[in-house]
């Protein structure tokens, strides 16, 4: 009977955030076009200052007409079911409403926090940068030191909660090596903020219709299931509210898109998978930072190509890819959008099951 409760707490708040996602996307798409909240004036600048132009090429029809701020969807109808079912679990205090209820200060308050300041610092961005591209001249946007200042800060103060708040100060081992666990003392915060800025530098994935919606709901799905799996019962929800919201936004998202998740999707997801991560590991007594590269490996080969393209433009002369990162070398090399789309789909998911085996086994 426990198990039943708990499989409802998870999977309910799921398919209600997709189905309040759904709902509102109609509001939201009004809004986003009748305001014409899209870049406009197409092109991209590389990593290393250049002109992108094989990307420009590809993209020149897409990158206007669109709207950004998608990701509102997403970060929105989670946060709205969280509130929707700790407001009916307070004004009906019944057993099955207080048992449903999941905002919890030991397992949810801080992947939420970084979940909406994420978003909203996204937000502010997206919004510069769509004002920024009415103008002939206006560069639009937060700088990137700004945008990597913010996550940094963000991060900072969520590592500064585990280190101190909730003593963590190291990560789990798998199969009982050096007692189940890595100490690390207050290298612990450096880690935590590495981690958060390369997941955030992997946001960029966000660059093809339905790409980075289908690779993303995995991966929170993935951590649904390790941290039910664990016992967090009240984190897999968030997790799978998470997933829901996110599913809500592909809905749209998939070829021809309605609207791009842009940098208040990203931002705000990114920072949370890592809070997330950390929270499946010596709070839960698992490995879930050990299998974030294997579960976020899409996400981690984004972020590596971007690395190899710089560097090998630099030192050598010439590049590697003929786009990167590297979904838009497949697409320059001729695979249509959608096939590189389903490909990581089908990529993200055999990660996700092998992060989820291990983190079992361990």
């Amino acid at each position: 009977m426990i198990m039943m409760i708990d499989i409802v707490k998870v999977f309910l708040p799921s398919v209600g955030a997709f189905v309040l996602g759904v709902l509102l996307t109609p509001f939201l798409t009004d809004y986003l076009y009748s305001h014409k909240m899209w870049k406009h004036k197409a092109g991209k600048t590389a990593l290393d200052g250049t002109e992108a132009k094989i990307f420009n090429e590809l993209h020149k029809e897409k990158e206007i007409n669109t709207p950004r701020m998608g990701g509102i969807i997403i970060w929105f109808s989670a946060g709205l079911m969280m509130f929707l079912i700790w407001s009916l679990s307070h004004i009906l205090p019944t057993e099955s409403t207080i048992k449903l209820d999941f905002l919890s200060r030991s397992q949810t308050w801080v992947p939420l926090a970084t979940l909406i300041f994420g978003a909203l610092v996204g937000l502010v961005d997206d919004y510069l940068e769509i004002m920024g591209s009415r103008q002939e001249k206006g560069k639009g946007g937060l700088s990137l030191r700004k945008r990597l200042m913010a996550v940094s800060v963000i991060a900072l103060l969520c590592a500064w909660w585990f280190f101190d708040k909730l003593d963590v100060v190291g990560i789990g081992l798998p199969f009982g090596l050096n007692g189940g666990e890595l100490y690390l003392g207050p290298i612990f915060i450096l880690l935590f903020l590495g981690t958060a800025l390369f997941i955030y530098a992997g946001g960029v994935i966000d660059g093809l219709d339905g790409l980075a919606g289908g690779v993303f709901a995995t991966m929170f799905a993935a951590y649904a299931g390790i941290a039910f799996y664990q016992q967090q019962i009240d984190l897999a929800a968030f997790c799978a509210t998470v997933a829901g919201g996110i599913l809500a936004f592909l809905w749209f998202n998939i070829p021809p898109a309605r609207f791009y998740m842009s940098e208040t999707g990203t931002m705000g997801l990114t920072i949370t998978l890592t809070v997330v991560a950390f929270m499946t590991d010596r709070l839960g007594e698992g490995y879930g930072f050990l299998v974030l590269p294997i579960i976020a490996l899409p996400l981690v080969i984004t972020v590596f190509s971007n690395i190899i393209q710089v560097f090998s433009k630099k030192l050598r002369g010439k590049k590697v890819f003929l786009v990167a990162p590297l979904h838009h070398h497949f697409e320059a090399i001729g695979w249509p959008a959608y096939k590189v789309t389903m490909r990581y789909w089908i990529f993200s998911l055999v990660c996700a099951l092998l992060g989820i085996t291990l983190a079992l086994i361990g």
